[in-house]
């Protein structure tokens, strides 16, 4: 008798584990935005420019600072980070007829997109 409840009880609890079980690690909010009292010149017609923001990195937020980009279509417009209270939701780039594109910190550099004094 003990063998199957034994029996039972690791069956009941392996399916409690097979049904949407994660593990995931939470970091919170992140810290308020730095304050930019002055953003750069604008390098020409058909950048935005995207205010600075903290990101997640390895358990920890990381700061990006503001930078000026070209859009990734003609209408698309910017939607910035955002924690909700629980959850952090990434930047991307959305306008009508298009599908939302997904902002990678890697992607704009590779494309010419994103404008740097430091780099101009």
């Amino acid at each position: 008798m003990k063998k199957k409840l034994l029996i039972l009880a690791l069956l009941a609890g392996g399916s409690v584990f097979g049904q949407g079980f994660s593990i995931g690690i939470h970091i919170g909010a992140p810290p308020q935005p730095r304050i930019v009292r002055v953003r750069p010149r604008s390098p020409g017609p058909g950048y935005t420019y995207v205010e600075g923001y903290w990101y997640p990195v390895n358990g920890r937020y990381t700061w990006h600072n503001g930078y000026w980009s070209r859009p990734p279509y003609q209408g698309a417009v910017w939607i910035s980070p955002h924690h909700d209270g629980e959850q952090y939701f990434n930047g991307y780039w959305q306008g009508e007829g298009h599908d939302r594109v997904e902002h990678d910190h890697g992607w704009d550099r590779q494309k010419g997109r994103d404008y740097h004094e430091d780099r101009h």
